[in-house]
C-alpha cells in the first residue's frame, strides 16, 4: 500500500480495526479454552486461534498462540481453495483436516475452520489448531515417537473434509471419527469447542464489517499488513548488511544413531530485507524427525522484529525463506512427521547464533534447543474403569542475556503461552503423585549472564500404565553458550522400576510398567552468555543460597570462593583463583 493511499486512512479507524482483529483471536481462544475437553488445550494452551483471508494471508492470531502454527495455517486455506474453489464454501461449512502434505505436522494437530460470508460473499476464515489427545494408530499423547515409520503408521489421516455441510452434520464422518479414535468423548468435545470459537469469530467479524463496510474492512486490512509490514523493514535496515552463517546438530533421526542431523542457516541481510536459507539442512530422514513447515525461519524472524507486537501477514513482508523440497523441513509426503517440532528450537537458535556476530548486544545463547519435557503416561484406572491420558510440557532453561541472566523452566521458543499443567490437574486427573518439580541445580550453562535451569519433574505411577518417553536428540550438543560462556546441562528421562535401585536412561514410546515404578523427567538448562569469570560474585552468592549453583561450581566454574559455613565471599581466594584462569 503507497504511502499516499494510507495518509488518505482515518488513524482512529486504522487502530480500532487493528486492534478488534487480534481482540477476535484472543476471544476464541478464550472460548476454546473454557469449553475443551483435554488438558493439552485448556490447561497448557497447545493450540492456535487465527483469521485467515481468501488468499491465505494471516489476518491475526491470538496473543500467545503456540509459535510455530503461524507458518502452517495459510497453506490450509490455499489447499482448500484450490480443492474446493470459492463457490465450494457456503455458510455453515465447517472443515477439519491434519493432512501432512500440505502442513506437515504430527497428525494430533487438527485444524477445524469455517468460511465467513459477509452479505453472500466469502471474505475470509476462522481456524483453531488444536492438540487432541488421540488420532488413532499410535498417536496417544504427543504421538508415538521417532520410530513412527509412515503416516498410516501414527493414526488418522484427514485430507480437507467437511464434517458440516451448509450447517448439517456429516454422520458417516463423524462415526468414522469416532470408531478410529481412542477417546472420542474428549477429541470430540475438542472438536465442538474448536468449532464455537470459529463460530463466534464469525459472528465478531459480521459486527465489525457491519460497522465499517466490507471494502473498508478489507482497505485497512490491507493497511494493516504494510505498518506491520514497515516497522519490520525499519528493524531489519539496523543489522549490518552482509551474510552470516551457523549450524548444529541433533543426535540422530532415532534410526541412523550414528549419523547427525545437520541444522544450517545462511542468514542473507540486504538493506531492509532478510533472505534465511535452511538448504544445508539435513535431507528429510527415515525417522520421524521431518516436517513441513517455515515455522523455525519465521518465528526467529518475528523475535528480531516485532516479538510483542500482534502477528499478521505483515510480519514477514521483508522476509524471504528458502528450504528445498526434501529437506528435512520439507520432507516430502509420506515421510515421518510424528515428532516434526522436535527440531525447530534448534533451528531458530542456529538463526540468531549466525546474527550473533551483528548484534552482539542482543542475541542471547542457546536455550533449551527442545520442546521441553513431554509427561505423557496413559492407562486405565482400576478404581474407575475409566481411561485417562496424561499429557504436560515441562520448560526449561533459556539462554543468557547481553544484560541479564536466561529464564529458568520456561517452554522453548516455539510454544507461545503454553505452560506446564498444575501439579493439582495432573493428580486429579490421573493415578499418578507428582513427587518432585523442582530447578536442577547446576543446570545453567555458567556464565557473566548464566542461562536459565532446567527442571527435574519426578512422578510415580499408583496403576500400570503405558509411558511414552521420547528423547530430545540433543545430547551430544548441549544448549550453547554465547561469547565466552558455556553450555547447559543436556536433558535426559531416567525411569526406576519398583525393584530397581538405580535410574536408568530411556527413550521409549508405549513402555508398559508395573505401579509404583517412578519416572523423572529432566529439561536442559540454558548457554551462558559471557565469560563466567566476570560474573558478579554477588549474585554467585545467591545463586549457591538459593539452591541454583553448587558451592564447587561456583569455585571451579566462576573462580568464586565461598565459605562453606555462612556462604560469604573470601574476595582475596576469589581474586587470586580468578587471575590464575584468566592468566
Amino acid at each position: 500500500m503507497s504511502n499516499l493511499l494510507m495518509k488518505t486512512l482515518d488513524p482512529v479507524t486504522l487502530e480500532v480495526i487493528g486492534n478488534a482483529l487480534p481482540a477476535i483471536s484472543n476471544e476464541m481462544s478464550a472460548d476454546l479454552q473454557r469449553a475443551s475437553y483435554n488438558m493439552m488445550v485448556y490447561e497448557v494452551k497447545d493450540y492456535c486461534c487465527a483469521l485467515i483471508d481468501k488468499q491465505g494471508r494471516l489476518i491475526s492470531q491470538n496473543l500467545g498462540g503456540v509459535s510455530h502454527f503461524v507458518a502452517d495455517l495459510g497453506v490450509i486455506i490455499k489447499d482448500g481453495m484450490k480443492k474446493y474453489g470459492e463457490e465450494g464454501f457456503k455458510p455453515g461449512d465447517v472443515l477439519i483436516t491434519n493432512h501432512q502434505a500440505v502442513a506437515g505436522q504430527h497428525l494430533n494437530n487438527i485444524v477445524i475452520y469455517t468460511p465467513f460470508f459477509f452479505k453472500g460473499e466469502l471474505v475470509c476464515f476462522a481456524m483453531v489448531r488444536a492438540h487432541w489427545m488421540d488420532v488413532g494408530g499410535l498417536s496417544t499423547g504427543f504421538g508415538g515417537g521417532v520410530r513412527i515409520t509412515d503416516p498410516w503408521m501414527e493414526g488418522l489421516q484427514l485430507d480437507q473434509l467437511k464434517i458440516y455441510e451448509s450447517g448439517e452434520v456429516n454422520p458417516t464422518l463423524l462415526q468414522i471419527l469416532k470408531d478410529n479414535i481412542r477417546f472420542p468423548e474428549s477429541s470430540l468435545g475438542d472438536m465442538r469447542a474448536q468449532i464455537a470459537a470459529c463460530r463466534l469469530a464469525e459472528r465478531r467479524l459480521d459486527e465489525l464489517i457491519a460497522k465499517y463496510g466490507h471494502e473498508t474492512f478489507l482497505q485497512y486490512v490491507e493497511a494493516i499488513f504494510a505498518k506491520t509490514e514497515e516497522k519490520c523493514r525499519k528493524i531489519v535496515a539496523k543489522i549490518p548488511d552482509g551474510v552470516y552463517e551457523a549450524e548444529s546438530f541433533m543426535d540422530d533421526d532415532g534410526f541412523n544413531l550414528d549419523e547427525p542431523v545437520r541444522i544450517h542457516a545462511r542468514v542473507t541481510v540486504s538493506g531492509e530485507e532478510m533472505t534465511i536459507d535452511l538448504s544445508g539442512c539435513s535431507e528429510q530422514r527415515k525417522g520421524a524427525i521431518n516436517g513441513r513447515t517455515l515455522a523455525g525461519a519465521m518465528v526467529a524472524y518475528k523475535g528480531l522484529t516485532a516479538p510483542l507486537d500482534p502477528v499478521n501477514e505483515g510480519s514477514f513482508g521483508a522476509l524471504k525463506v528458502i528450504i528445498p523440497e526434501g529437506n528435512v523441513m520439507m520432507a516430502k509426503y509420506p515421510a515421518p512427521m510424528a515428532k516434526w517440532s522436535i527440531i525447530l528450537p534448534t533451528v531458530i537458535d542456529t538463526v540468531l547464533t549466525a546474527l550473533a556476530p551483528a548484534l552482539p548486544d542482543q542475541i542471547p545463547a542457546a536455550h533449551m534447543g527442545n520442546l521441553g519435557g513431554s509427561i505423557t503416561c496413559f492407562g486405565a484406572d482400576p478404581r474407575t474403569g475409566k481411561r485417562f491420558v496424561l499429557q504436560s510440557i515441562e520448560g526449561g532453561g533459556w539462554g543468557g542475556r547481553p544484560h541479564e541472566d536466561g529464564e529458568s523452566a520456561s517452554v522453548s521458543v516455539c510454544q507461545g503461552d503454553v505452560r506446564n499443567a498444575p501439579i493439582e490437574s495432573i493428580e486429579l486427573k490421573a493415578p499418578v503423585i507428582v513427587e518432585e518439580r523442582s530447578l536442577r541445580m547446576d543446570s545453567a550453562g555458567p556464565g557473566k549472564n548464566r542461562g536459565g535451569c532446567g527442571l527435574d519433574v519426578k512422578v510415580r505411577n499408583l496403576v500400570e500404565v503405558q509411558w511414552s518417553l521420547s528423547q530430545a536428540r540433543r545430547r551430544n550438543v548441549p544448549p550453547w553458550g554465547l561469547w565466552g560462556g558455556k553450555s547447559g546441562a543436556i536433558s535426559d528421562y531416567l525411569l526406576k522400576l519398583p525393584h530397581e535401585e538405580e535410574w536408568a536412561s530411556v527413550d521409549v514410546a508405549r513402555h508398559t510398567v508395573p505401579p509404583e515404578t517412578q519416572v523423572i523427567i529432566r529439561t536442559s538448562g540454558g548457554g551462558g552468555w559471557g565469560n563466567p569469570l566476570e560474573r558478579d560474585p554477588e549474585k554467585v552468592r545467591w545463586d549457591v543460597r538459593e539452591g541454583l549453583v553448587s558451592l564447587k561450581a561456583a569455585k571451579e566454574e566462576y573462580g568464586v570462593v565461598l565459605n562453606a559455613d555462612d556462604l560469604a565471599i573470601d574476595m582475596e581466594q576469589t581474586n587470586l583463583l580468578r587471575q590464575e584462569r584468566n592468566a
